[in-house]
C-alpha cells in the first residue's frame, strides 16, 4: 500500500471526496451533449440554494479571481467610480483589478486587522457620489475575518450603488443570503467549499446588475456575463466554447453531495471546525492572526506565529500541509482551512500534529 496522502488543511485547493474524483474520472462525454446538459443542469438547479437566491450561476471557465476580474469588465467603464473595501489581500486585489480596467477607486478599511468601519464607507459614498458599487470579500482569507456583506449592502443600497461579493472562501461553508441581503453580484470558485478541482468559477447576478453589462464599454469577450446568461438559462444548457467537461462533472457531483448533507448541517460543520481550530489553537498558546475582528469566518483560520516556516514544515513532515500567511502577515503566521469536505477529525487530528511540532520547537 501507498503512503497516506497528504492531508490538505489550507485555503484551497481543498481535499476532494472520492465520490468527486470518480465523477471526474468518467470517460469523455461531448459538451453539447444531452448526458452532459443534464449536468449542467444539476449545477444550475442545485448551486443558487448556496448564494440564497433563485438567479441563475453564471460559469466562468477560469479560477476565481478571473471571476472577480470578469465583474469590473462586465459591469463598468473607463473612468466609472467605485468604494474597495480593503482589508485583506483579497479585497486589496479586486480593487487592484478596478484600477487595471481604468476604474476610479475609493479604498476604505484599509486596515488588514480591523473590521469595516461603517461610518468610513457611509462618508465615502457621501464624499463620491459618483460611487456606482461597493467591493468587499465576505471571507478575506488572508486574514480570517467574517465581514458583515449585510450591513455593507445596507449602506451602498442607500446611496443607490450596487454591491459586489468576493464570496471564493466562504460560499457553501458559510450562510450567504444574496437576494435577502440585497447583494447584486457574487462570486465563488470549484477549488474551496465546493470540494471539486480548481478551474471553475461562478458569478451569479441581480437583475440590476444584468442590466448594468448592457451599458459597460469595458471589453469582454471569454467571459462575457451576457452571453454566458443566454446559453446556460436554455432548456438544454450550454456554456460558450468547450466547456472543461470533467470538472463540471466534478462540481455537479459535490452539490450532489452537500445538498444530501443538507446545507444547515453543512453550516454547523464549518461553524463547529471552526471553534475547534480556534480554541485547539488558544489551549496551545496560540493567537489568532487578527484577533480583533468581531466575526472570523468559519472555513479558515489565521494564526500569529513568529517564524511559521519551519513549523509548517514539520506539520508537513506529519503528513499535514497547512498554508504560509499570506500579503503582510507572509512571515509572521500560518493558516489552517477547514472547509469543504473537510471534518472535525482532520481539524483534531492537526490539532494533535501542531502540538507534538510545539512541543518539539520548544
Amino acid at each position: 500500500m501507498g503512503a497516506e496522502p497528504m492531508l490538505l488543511m489550507t485555503p484551497g485547493p481543498t481535499r476532494v471526496p472520492q465520490r468527486v474524483l470518480d465523477a471526474g474520472a468518467r470517460p469523455m462525454i461531448h459538451h453539447r451533449s444531452p448526458e452532459f446538459a443534464r449536468e449542467l443542469a444539476t449545477i444550475v438547479e442545485l448551486l443558487p440554494p448556496l448564494f440564497g437566491t433563485t438567479r441563475p450561476p453564471l460559469p466562468v471557465h477560469t479560477t476565481g479571481r478571473g471571476a472577480l476580474e470578469a465583474t469590473i469588465c462586465n459591469l463598468f467603464s473607463a473612468g466609472d467610480e467605485i468604494v474597495s473595501c480593503c482589508n485583506g489581500k483579497f479585497g486589496e486585489m479586486w480593487a487592484g483589478f478596478a484600477e487595471s480596467y481604468g476604474l476610479v477607486v475609493h479604498r476604505v478599511a484599509a486596515n488588514w486587522t480591523r473590521d469595516i468601519d461603517l461610518a468610513e464607507l457611509e462618508s465615502a459614498f457621501a464624499e463620491h457620489p459618483r460611487a456606482r458599487a461597493v467591493t468587499v470579500a465576505y471571507t478575506d482569507s488572508s486574514t480570517g475575518v467574517a465581514n458583515d456583506v449585510a450591513a455593507v449592502a445596507r449602506v451602498a443600497h442607500h446611496y443607490g450603488a450596487m454591491t459586489l461579493v468576493d464570496g471564493v472562501s466562504s460560499i457553501g461553508g458559510m450562510p450567504f443570503e444574496m437576494d435577502a441581503w440585497g447583494v447584486d453580484v457574487a462570486v465563488t470558485a470549484s477549488q474551496k467549499c465546493l470540494m471539486s478541482s480548481p478551474g471553475m468559477a461562478f458569478a451569479v447576478l441581480s437583475e440590476r446588475a444584468m442590466q448594468q453589462t448592457e451599458t459597460s464599454k469595458l471589453p469582454k469577450n471569454y467571459w462575457d456575463f451576457r452571453a454566458i446568461e443566454q446559453i446556460i438559462t436554455k432548456r438544454k444548457p450550454e456554456t460558450p466554447g468547450t466547456t472543461p467537461v470533467h470538472l463540471a462533472l466534478q462540481i455537479a457531483e459535490a452539490l450532489r453531495m452537500i445538498h444530501e448533507e443538507g446545507l444547515k448541517d453543512v453550516f454547523c460543520r464549518h461553524t463547529a471546525m471552526s471553534e475547534r481550530a480556534s480554541r485547539g489553537a488558544a489551549d496551545l498558546g496560540l493567537t489568532l492572526q487578527c484577533p480583533r475582528f468581531a466575526r472570523q469566518s468559519a472555513t479558515m483560520t489565521a494564526l500569529a506565529f513568529a517564524t511559521p516556516g519551519p513549523l509548517r514544515e514539520n506539520l508537513k513532515a506529519r503528513g499535514i500541509l497547512t498554508a504560509a500567511g499570506l500579503g503582510r502577515f507572509q512571515s509572521a503566521g500560518f493558516r489552517i482551512g477547514h472547509m469543504g469536505d473537510i471534518r472535525l477529525a482532520d481539524v483534531d487530528r492537526t490539532l494533535d500534529a501542531l502540538r507534538d511540532v510545539l512541543a518539539l520547537q520548544a
